[in-house]
């Protein structure tokens, strides 16, 4: 089966949907969105795209495509999914779904109505150490899940690996609320959020959560970004399963250039997985091992990625996870974050 895709935003991950795209049978990239006609062309051009618009209601009445991808900047991804589901258009949106729990709801419930596939980009779902920890849960491997510990840790607000921060605009919005950024709570918690619980296999019932913004600049700003978005966040939750845990992040996280880590620990056993410099790893203790206790590394089988799994189920009809009903859920979660620590880190249900 022949499909048509359209890619909504061509800044720099669009760059990855293209090639990844591209390297599927039978799927066509026929055309990109962009209000900036520059940024569009080179990127048409870059990819053989032979199709480009300055608008979605320019693509939207050619019509001629069957499914989108949405790499637009989050605060426009509902305005955006939204037209296309009412277009009957299949669609995967990059992460966050939406920047409320609101619209992300609302889109959840037009995606479940169109009957269309709907798909949000956890990239980290790509991990097969990840999908094979859930499944190993899910079997009852570890017995009871009873506690976890997870973290995101990135460091590019004390080292220039990356890029300098205090100079360059890419890093600069991400640490002002003023241009959109709901700092590293938004920037990585939905990952991590659903790195853990995705493994427990149960969503957050309830939590407590403080944000913390550091000094980085005199005043407090540099040049027009006020730089008020937290920079590290920790939150103390319990999941619906009946387990509770630690969930937290920094981008001050000294050593760590971006790094995830995950311990479930029930039962019977427990499970680590790590996704450090783009390398997934995992082991577990389990059985008898839990006596020493011992350790031992484990080989995941590989998972198909997001992109992959968007595509065949357009093509067979299955549904796909995570779709946007997850995705919704996560944000409902990271409101409750911020309600949280308006509180005080009061304890808020979710």
């Amino acid at each position: 089966m022949s499909l048509r895709v359209i890619i909504v935003g061509t800044g720099g991950m669009a760059n990855f949907h293209a090639e990844t795209f591209s390297k599927i049978d039978g799927v066509e990239i026929v055309a990109g969105i962009d209000t900036n006609a520059d940024r569009l062309s080179a990127f048409c051009a870059k990819h053989g795209i032979p199709h480009g618009f300055s608008n979605l209601e320019e693509a939207l009445a050619w019509g001629e495509f069957d499914a989108a991808t949405n790499v637009t900047p989050d605060s426009v991804h509902y305005m955006t999914t939204m037209p296309l589901l009412g277009a009957g258009k299949h669609v995967l949106c990059e992460k966050p779904l939406a920047t409320d729990y609101a619209q992300a709801l609302e889109m959840a419930q037009a995606a479940h109505k169109a009957g269309v596939v709907n798909m949000i980009n956890l990239t980290y779902r790509n991990g097969a150490c990840l999908s094979h920890a859930a499944k190993l849960i899910a079997e009852g491997a570890i017995g009871e899940v009873r506690h976890f510990e997870a973290s995101y840790l990135q460091s590019w607000l004390t080292q220039p690996a990356w890029g300098e921060w205090s100079t360059d605009s890419t890093w600069l919005w991400r640490l002002s609320t003023a241009h959109g950024s709901k700092g590293v709570l938004g920037d990585v918690g939905v990952h991590i959020l659903d790195f853990a619980t995705f493994a427990a296999g149960s969503e957050v019932s309830d939590m407590s959560c403080r944000l913390v913004t550091f000094d980085k600049a005199e005043g407090g700003k540099i040049g027009e970004y006020v730089l008020d978005a937290n920079d590290s966040m920790s939150m103390h939750v319990r999941l619906g399963n009946g387990a509770m845990g630690v969930i937290h992040a920094s981008r001050f996280a000294t050593g760590h250039f971006n790094d995830l880590s995950l311990r479930i620990f029930g039962t019977k056993g427990a499970i680590e997985v790590k996704d450090v410099k783009n390398v997934s790893s995992m082991r577990v203790c389990l059985g008898e091992d839990i006596h020493g206790p011992n350790w031992t590394e484990v080989e995941a089988p590989r998972t198909p990625s997001i992109i992959e799994k968007f595509v065949d189920a357009i093509r067979t009809g299955k549904a796909a996870e995570p779709d946007f009903a997850r995705g919704a859920a996560l944000q409902k979660a990271l409101d409750t974050a911020v309600d949280s620590d308006a509180q005080n880190g009061l304890s808020l249900s979710v």
